[in-house]
C-alpha cells in the first residue's frame, strides 16, 4: 500500500511550502494538488494555479512523486497541457504524475461555455487523452477533432519518464473505465459521494467491480494502480483509528494506493496536524508492513 496527501492550492507558497515538506519528511509517497479553477464551497476563499504550485513544490521537495488531482478537459488544451507536462516532469526529476478526469462542476461553465451532456463529456475526455498521449509520444502531431486539434504540434524534448508520464485515470461510468484501462497506468477514485459512510463504502466496492470487470474483458493488466481518495464521506484524518479502519477496506478491495487532504483549520476536511503526525509515524509504518 502507499499512501498519498492533498494540499488544496489555496495557500499563499509561505504558508503552503511546509506542508509539502512535511509531507514528504512524513514519508507519504506522492502528493497532489487540484487542478480546478475554483473548488465547491471555497469559491470566497483564495485558490491558486495548479502548475505554478506543483512547480515550486518541485524545487522544495526532492523525493516525493507529485501529481494533479486531477486534471480535465474544462479548460485544459491537450497540447499547452503537454507543455506544463515536459516542465513539471522535467524540474521534478521524473516525480510528476498526471491525473485525469472528464470535467465537471464549477470548472465546466465558468469560462462561458454550455453544458455538455454525460455523453459529451465522455466523448471529449476520449478526445482529449488520446490526443495527449500522443503528443507525449510523438512530435509533430496533427490532428482535428471536435473538440481539440493540432496543426504539425511540436512537443521536444519528450518525458524524463519514458515512454511518458503515468496517466491516473479518474473514473466511474463503463466508457471511462475502458479509457482509464487503455490510457491509465492506474485509476482513481472518490467513490459516489455520500454522507454515510457505510453507503459511500458500498459504492467504492461496487465501482471496484466494475474496474475488475473492465480490466478482466481487456485481458488484466499487470501493475495496474489503483487510487482511493478518502475523504470523501467522512475525514480520514479525524482520528488514527477512522484512518486504519478505511485504508484497512481498501485494502481489502486490492486498492494500491490511498489519498488523504492535508488537515485545514476549519470546514471541509479540518483536522489536526498532530493526528496527521501520529498516523503517518505509528499507523502508517504497521500498515505498511501488515499490508505488504
Amino acid at each position: 500500500m502507499r499512501f498519498g496527501m492533498t494540499v488544496l492550492p489555496e495557500y499563499t507558497w509561505a504558508e503552503a511550502a511546509p506542508k509539502w515538506r512535511r509531507a514528504e519528511e512524513l514519508g507519504f509517497d506522492h502528493a497532489w494538488t487540484y487542478d480546478h479553477l475554483t473548488w465547491r464551497g471555497l469559491q470566497d476563499h483564495p485558490w491558486y494555479g495548479t502548475t505554478p504550485t506543483l512547480t515550486a513544490a518541485a524545487l522544495t521537495t526532492s523525493t516525493i512523486r507529485l501529481g494533479t488531482f486531477v486534471t480535465s478537459p474544462n479548460f485544459r488544451h491537450p497540447l499547452t497541457l503537454t507543455r506544463d507536462i515536459l516542465a513539471l516532469d522535467d524540474i521534478s526529476g521524473g516525480r510528476f504524475i498526471c491525473g485525469i478526469g472528464s470535467g465537471g462542476g464549477i470548472d465546466s461553465t465558468i469560462l462561458g461555455g454550455e453544458p455538455l451532456t454525460p455523453r459529451q463529456t465522455v466523448d471529449r475526455l476520449a478526445e482529449f487523452v488520446a490526443l495527449l498521449d500522443r503528443l507525449l509520444l510523438e512530435d509533430g502531431v496533427t490532428v482535428e477533432g471536435e473538440y481539440f486539434s493540432t496543426n504539425n504540434a511540436r512537443t521536444r524534448p519528450g518525458c524524463v519518464q519514458q515512454p511518458r508520464v503515468p496517466f491516473i485515470m479518474a473514473a466511474n461510468g463503463p466508457r471511462s473505465l475502458r479509457l482509464a484501462v487503455q490510457y491509465g497506468a492506474g485509476w482513481v477514485t472518490t467513490g459516489r459521494k455520500s454522507d454515510d459512510f457505510e453507503t459511500w463504502f458500498a459504492s467504492v466496492a461496487e465501482l471496484s467491480a466494475k474496474l475488475d470487470e473492465t480490466l478482466a474483458k481487456a485481458g488484466g493488466r499487470d501493475g495496474f494502480q489503483r487510487h482511493l481518495s478518502l475523504d470523501t464521506s467522512r475525514y480520514s484524518l479525524s482520528s488514527p483509528e477512522a484512518f486504519e479502519d478505511v485504508v484497512r477496506r481498501a485494502a481489502a478491495l486490492g486498492f494500491t494506493d490511498v489519498i488523504s487532504h492535508y488537515p485545514r483549520p476549519s470546514g471541509v476536511h479540518s483536522g489536526s496536524e498532530q493526528v496527521l503526525t501520529e498516523v503517518a509515524t505509528e499507523v502508517i509504518p504497521r500498515l505498511r508492513r501488515e499490508l505488504a
